[in-house]
């Protein structure tokens, strides 16, 4: 027991505001430096990055404008060579079926020589005729060593050269072939021109900087349309993985590369620029150690600053809670200023407030004490007062039961509805539901009235016509049912022979429901009816026989308290009466939005 009781002990000690002030900076700062670390750090590696990209995106245009150049080179200059007018003419004769002779095909050798010496990357020229008989070189090779797809694609370019890529036959040459078409035989097809292009003219780099790779961490891949290496810095497998990857990074084995794309629309080829992530942002590094550094340095300086702080702060305090521990043994006594001990202004201030609150605790200690005796007798009050009403409602259920054994449906309705309205009414007397819908208004008024109709039997009958979609609308409680006593009061009560009551519910403008309580009554004069008006506004009433002019003053007030902008258009009660007709009550409440609530 004493273990666990030292063990307490030392949490109490330990969880001091102090300690906290010092772990909670502590913590602070060690957050703040790591995020603002790890923000810079980000940063500038998307910066080194960016600038790696930037670099290798600009080589890779001009290397893309290098490629575009050689081929347009090839292009122009087998161009050239279908239009020579010595082809031509042979390839004439050969599709007039007048066979060239073999001194004529050896002068071709001259003419390709000529073209050929434009350019270091052609290796070999070969031209075909249409019925797969090779022209030259001087054999007979039929042109089906070229494939059917590499044909069509040359026939798809309609004259201009179709890139097949790598010649099936020579793996160190790049296959081109271009359909010769004959211009005194109105362009049509006489031939097919096959190129045969060194792998290595489409080399882009330099020779010293292949040389000397670590001078260069970039990586040149060119691939065709079909996604086969031409020229590559890397083995085979892993250019073709490469050229099946997409989007900035690709993986070369265990090593990310940035990758930069670039498209040639005159062959249809890919150029990719390589280079490795680590090359692009090998300086990061010494700003990770420089940071590591800042960060240590800022953390040791707050650390000391912290614990200085926290010394400062929680000196005073201490100094102060063994004063204001000695009043817990001999009840709340004051504290003896000090001014000596305390030399901050808070702490002072502090020492003077705890003084004045005891002074004040100690006179509401015997305020608290008699009231609290005080409320005691008040509960038990209203615990007795509970019980009237509760023995009420089971004596009115016991008065149901017994007449509904004796098959008094009638009366059992009406104590049935004496229930009901004796529950609506207690209920608003307490204070429970201040604010009610105008169904459960309708309802209550129609109770009254049910039980009025024991009294008038058939001298009374009663309409409620509400507007559907208005009954789910707030309204205060007890609101419409003294207008519904008054009615039956003073206007049915008033006919010698059957009265009837209507309860109108309708919406005359939007935004606004309009209640209306009709009798079919004497009516009153305008006499009669301006006196009536003049004491529903002064409170009282001049004829207190039947309470008419107090149950709607009250009404009046209630509308003016829960309406008041209402009230000031001119709403509250409106009476209309004429002697013979009957009166007519009515007033205007507001209808809140759509998810709006009374408060």
């Amino acid at each position: 027991m004493r273990k666990w009781t030292d063990r307490l002990i030392n949490l109490r000690e330990i969880n001091t505001l102090r300690n906290q002030i010092f772990v909670g900076f502590t913590l602070t700062i060690i957050l703040v430096l790591t995020f603002a670390g790890v923000f810079i750090y980000g940063e500038v590696s998307v910066l080194l990055r960016q600038s790696a990209e930037k670099h290798i995106q600009q080589t890779a245009i001009q290397a893309n404008g290098r490629l575009d150049a050689l081929l347009k080179q090839i292009d122009s200059l087998t161009t050239q060579v279908v239009a020579d007018s010595y082809v031509q003419k042979l390839l004439v004769k050969e599709v007039q079926q007048m066979p060239t002779k073999f001194s004529e095909r050896q002068s071709l050798l001259q003419v390709a020589n000529n073209y050929m010496a434009f350019s270091s990357g052609i290796s070999s020229l070969e031209i075909y005729t249409l019925d797969n008989r090779r022209l030259f070189p001087l054999d007979d090779s039929s042109i089906n060593r070229i494939s059917e797809e590499a044909l069509a694609a040359a026939d798809g370019k309609k004259g201009r050269i179709a890139w097949i890529g790598i010649d099936p036959r020579s793996p160190d040459s790049v296959l081109a072939i271009r359909r010769i078409h004959l211009l005194d035989l109105s362009y049509s097809p006489g031939g097919y021109l096959v190129v045969h292009v060194n792998r290595d003219y489409f080399d882009m780099y330099e020779p010293e900087a292949k040389s000397d790779p670590s001078k260069n961490r970039e990586f040149m891949l060119l691939g065709d349309s079909d996604d086969n290496p031409i020229i590559s810095d890397i083995d085979h497998e892993a250019a073709r993985s490469v050229l099946a990857q997409t989007g900035s990074t690709v993986t070369i084995g265990q090593e990310r590369m940035l990758a930069v794309r670039q498209h040639s629309d005159v062959a249809d080829w890919k150029l990719v620029l390589l280079m490795p992530v680590e090359s692009a942002t090998e300086g990061i590094s010494v700003l990770q150690t420089a940071i590591y550094v800042s960060i240590g340095i800022a953390a040791f300086a707050f650390l000391l600053l912290t614990l200085l702080l926290s010394t400062m702060i929680t000196r005073p305090i201490q100094r102060l809670m063994r004063s204001m521990r000695s009043a817990r043994f001999g009840g709340l006594r004051l504290i003896p200023a000090d001014r000596n001990r305390f030399r901050t202004l808070e702490i002072d201030e502090l020492n003077n407030t705890y003084n004045q609150m005891v002074t004040h605790m100690n006179e509401l200690i015997q305020v608290v004490y008699e009231k609290e005796i005080t409320q005691s007798r008040t509960e038990l009050k209203a615990l007795q007062a509970q019980i009237n009403p509760h023995f009420l409602f089971n004596t009115l259920e016991a008065f149901y039961w017994s007449l509904e054994e004796k098959e008094e449906s009638e009366l059992a309705q009406v104590i049935l509805a004496m229930s009901g309205l004796f529950r609506y009414v207690i209920g608003s007397a307490a204070g429970n539901d201040e604010w009610v819908t105008i169904r459960d208004e309708l309802e209550h008024a129609q109770r009254y009235l049910q039980i009025m109709k024991m009294r008038f039997v058939n001298r009374l009958t009663w309409n409620i016509d509400a507007d559907e979609a208005l009954l789910q609308a707030p309204i205060p409680k007890l609101i419409i049912q003294p207008l519904v006593e008054n009615a039956v009061l003073h206007g049915v009560e008033s006919r010698i022979g059957p009265g009837s009551v209507t309860i109108r519910v309708f919406s005359a403008r939007p935004g606004f429901a309009t209640v209306a309580v009709l009798d079919d009554g004497i009516g009153m004069d305008g006499e009669t009816l301006a006196k009536l008006m003049h004491s529903i506004e002064g409170g009282f009433s001049k004829n207190p026989k039947k309470g008419a002019g107090v149950a709607m003053s009250n009404v009046q007030r209630r509308l003016k308290l829960y309406y008041p902008n209402t009230a000031e258009r001119g709403s509250g009660l409106q009476i209309e009466s004429k002697p013979g007709v009957g009166t007519t009550v009515r007033f205007e409440i507001t209808i809140p939005a759509e998810g709006g609530e009374r408060s």
